[in-house]
């Protein structure tokens, strides 16, 4: 693989394709992270470069009884149709603000996967 002086593949393969592609990728990661106040997206978009912070901290909902509070997944949601519920959790990111996780019970398993992350205050 050829690459420039900026370290780009330059050729025409796939694996070239792919490297160039990888360093995009990078390129755009390390830059939102090191350029927070410069973003052009919503805050929803950049909450999910905290994820594993997000997935380790965040905590469910609970009714007044301590238990887990869930939704039934809605009928008509082709992308809820696979859970039997739906949690809501939340985290609430310093400088940055509340961080809203929702996460999905497939049906059969019970496995728990994350279904959405979305940014619902703002500094």
């Amino acid at each position: 693989m050829e690459l420039d002086k900026n370290g780009i593949a330059t050729g025409n393969t796939k694996e070239d394709y792919l490297a160039r592609k990888k360093f995009i990728s990078d390129f755009y990661v390390n830059w939102i992270v090191a350029n927070t106040t410069k973003h052009i997206f919503n805050k929803s978009t950049l909450a999910v470069t905290f994820l594993t912070e997000i997935l380790e901290n965040a905590k469910v909902q609970k009714d007044k009884k301590g238990n887990p509070m869930f939704e039934n997944p809605k009928p008509n949601v082709k992308n809820q149709a696979r859970f039997s519920k739906i949690f809501t959790m939340y985290y609430e990111k310093t400088a940055f603000g509340k961080i809203k996780l929702t996460v999905g019970e497939l049906r059969g398993s019970r496995q728990r996967l994350q279904y959405c992350i979305t940014a619902i205050e703002n500094d």
